[in-house]
């Protein structure tokens, strides 16, 4: 009897296929049951992989709501802008706008912190990034003298990488635990772990607490600043990596860092719902600080709204990726109590803000001041010791520093100026200041690589 021709990969490449991890298997069974003709392509129907999405051949215009008002200012706008023009020829965008708190970040083609990116069918880890849900609370104090609140924030708060030890840990809510182990990418050990021990914390760089009074009122008010911390990185990363498969699938001359997951499967949809988990996560995260210091002053909030500023919102079959842009629209926030947050920098007002949509604002205004120097250029270009700069740059401000090390990459001379992003706000139609919170004093991060214990245990 004659002996059949086994195929091989080759053999399903010149069908048309394109290599996959179901190649093995098919094969395998193919050589097995000796498909052949007709039959086999019956068999290999299944795995017939979608056409090849191309990138447009042109930009998707974008509305660019920033202007620069000087040399360094030019520089940003021209990479802001140059880093949009790419990022828009990818295929399941089709909006975009920038912010006037616009800076790259990353290659060229990477969303810029202050883009929104509009994608049909389609969510991009990458144009959320590994923050997702970086987001300001405010709570109304009353009329506590704001030093008892920074003090007592203080000893309730935590700053820096990792999370509470199991002495100083919050209580995890149960119905919270029950949402991480209803979504399969979050139902893992690593990830809940994370969950429980980095619930009241608030990581590093721009994150912080801030204590000022009200424009309006006099109130005390306590706003703080920070993401998802662990668990959000966490599923970013897993994001990521799906998204990376969908992309050599579908669209191999996207850029890595814009792939995306298509929400009508059921990783995009898993995906989409372990997002607004995180996101609960996360705005518990913010409360349970809020209301420990609350509890500590034995005083009764007055007022309580946030809203994050980086993350994805939907409306219908459209997905809009905000890296740093705060959302007017109440479409995007359906658990809105208030209005929204923008901080400049420790030394300026946060300001309260209400605002329209428009066609050149999708909804959205900035989410503070952003930078036009890197954290290298700006320790760069500073001169004398770094305590001088600091008395300099908060005089009257009780500013502390988590770590006990000064960080002047979050002195206000680091953020771009706050009054032309102000004044830019209200050129382009990005939302109204309606109060301020002025500014007593606030907590951040610091410089904790300074005397990290690695390397106190090095010197020794």
């Amino acid at each position: 009897m004659e002996n059949k021709i086994k195929i091989t990969g080759k053999t399903l490449i010149g069908l048309g296929f394109r290599s996959g991890k179901w190649f093995p298997d098919a094969i395998d069974h193919i050589n097995t049951n000796q498909l052949e003709g007709e039959t086999m392509l019956q068999y290999l129907a299944q795995f017939k992989a979608p056409p090849i999405v191309d990138l447009h051949t042109e930009p998707i215009p974008f509305a660019i709501n920033i202007k620069a008002e000087n040399e360094l200012e030019e520089t940003n706008v021209n990479s802001v802008i140059s880093s949009m023009d790419t990022l828009m020829k990818t295929p399941t965008l089709v909006h975009g706008a920038v912010m006037p708190d616009a800076c790259p970040t990353g290659p060229n083609g990477t969303i810029p912190v202050g883009g929104v990116a509009v994608a049909k069918n389609a969510i991009h880890p990458g144009m959320h990034s590994a923050d997702i849900c970086c987001s300001v609370m405010l709570t109304d104090f009353g009329k506590t003298d704001p030093k008892k609140v920074l003090d007592a924030a203080h000893a309730n708060t935590h700053f820096g990488p990792g999370g509470r030890d199991r002495n100083s840990q919050y209580r995890f809510p149960d119905e919270l635990l029950e949402d991480f182990e209803g979504n399969y990418m979050l139902n893992n050990e690593k990830m809940i772990q994370a969950a429980r021990s980095h619930l009241g914390t608030q990581g590093d760089g721009n994150h912080f607490l801030f204590i000022g009074k009200s424009k309006k009122t006099g109130n005390t008010m306590m706003v703080t600043h920070h993401g998802s911390r662990g668990p959000g990185a966490n599923l970013y990363t897993q994001g990521m990596k799906i998204a990376e498969r969908y992309r050599k699938e579908l669209s191999p001359d996207t850029l890595k860092q814009n792939a995306w997951i298509p929400f009508d499967t059921e990783e995009g949809e898993t995906y989409w719902d372990a997002l607004q988990i995180i996101r609960k996560w996360t705005k518990t995260n913010h409360q349970v600080i809020h209301d420990a210091t609350l509890k500590a002053l034995q005083v009764e909030a007055q007022d309580r709204y946030w809203n994050e500023h980086n993350f994805v919102f939907k409306d219908g079959d459209l997905f809009y990726h905000a890296k740093g842009a705060t959302p007017l629209d109440p479409k995007f926030m359906p658990d809105i109590t208030g209005p929204r947050l923008i901080p400049l920098n420790m030394a300026k007002p946060i300001l309260i803000v209400e605002g329209k949509t428009s066609i050149t604002n999708l909804g959205f205004a900035p989410h503070g001041a952003g930078r036009n120097m890197s954290r290298t250029q700006h320790r760069k270009s500073k001169t004398g010791t770094i305590q001088e700069i600091f008395n300099q740059e908060t005089q009257g401000l009780d500013i502390r520093f988590f770590s006990n090390e000064i960080d002047i990459t979050e002195l206000p001379s680091a953020y771009k100026n706050a009054e032309t992003v102000r004044n830019q706000m209200e050129e382009f139609g990005l939302g109204t200041v309606i109060d301020e919170v002025m500014p007593y004093g606030s907590i951040m991060a610091g410089d904790w690589q300074k005397n990290a214990p690695w390397k106190k245990r090095r010197r020794k």
